[in-house]
């Protein structure tokens, strides 16, 4: 039996408002029913895997040891659209032949934005 990836959890203080910063910057919908308890990104488009956002009293201390990367040909402009969107850059990289940008989202969740 194989596994496949169904959904990427973040642990978030409110659900809704997270979901529509990452709906954003993919430039899909919060799917229906989101609250600030639950929320999920993709079903509505058929993406998979979901993103899927849910409340809870306390998060995990330090630096997430997961995290979401994107690549891009224009790299540039997606870094500078999530800051945009509230965003904090964390560092710009060029190492091991790769280039790409640290970010954090609007709850300190790192995510990296790089060349394709």
């Amino acid at each position: 039996m194989t596994l496949s990836l169904a959904h990427i959890t973040v642990d978030c203080n409110d659900a809704a408002a997270l979901a529509g910063f990452w709906a954003e910057l993919l430039d899909q919908p919060v799917d229906p029913d989101a609250s600030v308890h639950f929320a999920t990104v993709g079903k509505a488009a058929g993406a998979a895997p979901l993103l899927m956002f849910i409340q809870v009293p306390d998060k995990t201390p330090g630096k997430n040891v997961i995290h979401l990367d994107f690549h891009a040909a224009d790299w540039h402009q997606h870094v500078e659209r999530a800051v945009s969107l509230g965003a904090k850059r964390i560092g710009d990289f060029d190492e091991y032949g790769a280039q790409w940008t640290t970010l954090a989202d609007p709850e300190g969740n790192l995510f990296d934005i790089g060349a394709e």
